[in-house]
């Protein structure tokens, strides 16, 4: 049994990069330019879901109402002037 690497968001990403040079390359036949389109597409839902998740662990420190420190998820304070 051949041995699975464990899928990153760095080595799909560098997948997703061989998929579109290939694409763009216009080499590839009909068949596997949809094969490829396929791939990418999971590649690309994969890494979403890997930023969506880095996103959601986010988090900064902000002093609250009372002053005293309170964590606050980062998403929440992007472009707020404080």
């Amino acid at each position: 049994m051949a041995e699975r690497k464990k899928k990153t968001f760095e080595s799909s990403l560098a997948r997703l990069e061989e998929i579109v040079k290939a694409m763009e390359s216009g080499d590839a036949m009909l068949d596997e330019s949809l094969s490829l389109y396929e791939e990418g597409v999971k590649l690309i839902q994969f890494c979403t879901k890997a930023l969506d998740d880095a996103e959601q662990k986010v988090k900064i420190l902000q002093k609250g109402e009372e002053g005293a420190l309170v964590e606050v998820d980062f998403i929440k304070t992007e472009g707020s002037a404080q």
